[in-house]
């Protein structure tokens, strides 16, 4: 008789984690649910399993194959959802082109990445006409022709038509299996110095970052919460950091999605009205440029649940938005993180919080996400005390992170110092174990021996009633080192001096909520303040302009 402990087994699948893996239950479960593009087209999840597979089909004709990278230039619509599955699918790379960066800077990325394939909305065919020359890599060019929208005279030599290409194409495809670790993304960070930077993505840090984001979103007892309920529409451009990974959460839980388009103000407020949309995410910017449009003060905003990130959200602005009723909390993360580290969700209280707490914690860093090995440490790697006021770099591990910028073995080393990665952004942690990032290292302000944080003076001039948007730079001075100097943009019709928001400022010192030194020395009140391309305020510019 055989021993038992040497009964040969039918080997068992060795299951990878691939984002195919994704729509296991999203198509069964939900395939009547609606996908809807600018309130115009409408198309269900059944819909969406056919055209991913007629893109691959109508790729496969086009030549890609496992590796190639493929890179799409487009606005936030179902077509970019479409192909964050089938490209990567394929084994397959996908390319999110930002499309806000230069005409020279795209050309470099679209060069850098490789990408073979090149799809064209309608919208950027003057951009593509202008460097097609320079672009070395691509042999196939697939053109997204948007109805309403006019296109220039061109000599692009295009391949086919999006919408004619799938319609060409068969509604199955065999999508393989392959090394979980397999590369599925790549996108380009927009650093303000150098050019910019390739990170990249497996498809099993995609699904880990779904998977661990899903149960971080589902875990609030009430707010701050993302479910089956709800309906999604995202406000950061797909072309920046897979749209913070939300669509695939979207996708898995099979919700309703809406995608906007091109951002225009009073669309996207149509679109929260009229489709019920209940979950976005964006940079403040965004959000105050929304809150501020005339269309804005008619709708309903009670339902909306808004995540901020890609920067500070001031105090003042979280007050706007609770006062409209939006459920507003920040997220933490960046280009090199796949993105998100941290949720500022309120942690469980026995008694209600008064609003200035409630406000202070929902603009925090926020707390670590599972499977996030977040510290802050000092120059010499050692942690910090958790006390709420030590401050340090933040340095992680998590299973999603890019392993280094493409084909740039030296900024990778700095990236990696230490087996952490570093992410240049300085942070207290409390005994809780919340976070608060101070300021970026290259924007803090180092004034009389003490380093003062921009973001905070920055919070605290935000809740000025006449202030609308704010920037604050450090100068350069003989006496103290640096000084504040804070760039403001008024509200309409406002009446403030240089002297009210240094005394409104002052207030906060005298109550010993800030240091003396970070009372502004000048207040310059400015139209607008400079952007980059994803919506962050652009300091390094302003400082050069300001200096």
């Amino acid at each position: 008789m055989q021993d038992a402990g040497h009964d040969s087994t039918p080997t068992p699948y060795a299951y990878p984690l691939l984002i195919k893996q994704l729509l296991h239950t999203t198509f069964i479960q939900a395939p009547d649910q609606e996908i809807v593009y600018r309130g115009q087209l409408r198309m269900t999840y059944t819909t969406m399993r056919e055209r991913i597979a007629r893109l691959a089909n109508g790729l496969h004709d086009l030549g890609v194959r496992h590796g190639t990278t493929v890179a799409v230039m487009d606005w936030d619509s179902h077509r970019y959802l479409e192909s964050y599955f089938a490209v990567p699918m394929m084994g397959a790379v996908l390319q999110t082109v930002n499309v806000r960066l230069s005409q020279a800077e795209i050309a470099y990325t679209i060069n850098h990445s490789g990408a073979e394939v090149l799809f064209v909305h309608t919208d950027f065919l003057p951009v593509v006409e202008a460097i097609k020359d320079q672009l070395d890599t691509v042999r196939a060019f697939v053109w997204i022709d948007e109805p309403g929208s006019d296109a220039c005279e061109h000599t692009i030599p295009f391949a086919t038509e999006y919408e004619a290409m799938l319609a060409a194409s068969a509604t199955h495809y065999d999508f393989p299996d392959f090394d979980e670790n397999t590369r599925a993304t790549t996108f380009y960070t927009t650093g303000t110095t150098g050019l910019p930077k390739g990170v990249y993505f497996s498809h099993r840090q995609l699904v880990l970052h779904t998977i661990t984001l899903m149960a971080a979103l589902a875990s609030p007892v009430a707010g701050q919460r993302f479910h089956r309920g709800d309906v999604y529409m995202p406000l950061t451009p797909m072309f920046h950091v897979h749209a913070w990974g939300m669509p695939y959460i979207a996708t898995v839980l099979g919700v309703k999605q809406v995608y906007p388009g091109r951002y225009v103000p009073e669309r996207l407020v149509q679109l929260v009205r009229d489709e019920g949309v209940t979950f976005s995410h964006c940079v403040s910017t965004i959000l105050h440029m929304l809150l501020s449009c005339d269309e804005a003060k008619h709708v309903d905003l009670g339902k909306w649940k808004i995540v901020i990130g890609g920067g500070a959200l001031p105090h003042g602005l979280a007050r706007a938005a609770l006062d409209r009723g939006i459920d507003v909390f920040v997220g933490y993360g960046m280009s090199e993180t796949c993105p998100v580290l941290s949720l500022a969700q309120l942690p469980l209280h026995t008694e209600p919080l008064d609003l200035d707490e409630e406000v202070r914690l929902r603009c925090k860093t926020g707390f670590p996400v599972p499977l996030v090995d977040l510290r802050i440490v000092n120059e010499q790697m050692e942690d910090v005390p958790r006390d709420g006021k030590a401050y340090g770099e933040i340095v992680v591990r998590t299973p999603w992170l890019t392993q280094g910028y493409l084909n740039n073995p030296e900024a990778s080393a700095q990236l990696w110092a230490g087996g952490y990665l570093h992410t240049q952004d300085i942070a207290n942690i409390d005994t809780t174990g919340n976070v608060q990032i101070t300021d970026r290292i290259k924007d803090v302000i180092k004034s009389g021996g003490e380093w003062i944080s921009s973001l905070e003076i920055e919070s605290l001039i935000s809740l000025h009633p006449g202030v609308a948007e704010v920037a604050v730079i450090g100068i350069k001075d003989e006496k103290w080192g640096e000084r504040p100097v804070a760039l403001v943009v008024l509200r309409q019709d406002a009446q403030v001096s240089e002297d009210d928001v240094k005394q409104h400022v002052l207030g906060f010192s005298k109550t010993g909520q800030i240091s003396k030194y970070a009372v502004p020395q000048t207040v310059r009140f400015v139209d607008a303040l400079q952007k980059t391309s994803v919506g962050k305020t652009n300091k390094k510019w302003l400082r050069e302009q300001f200096a």
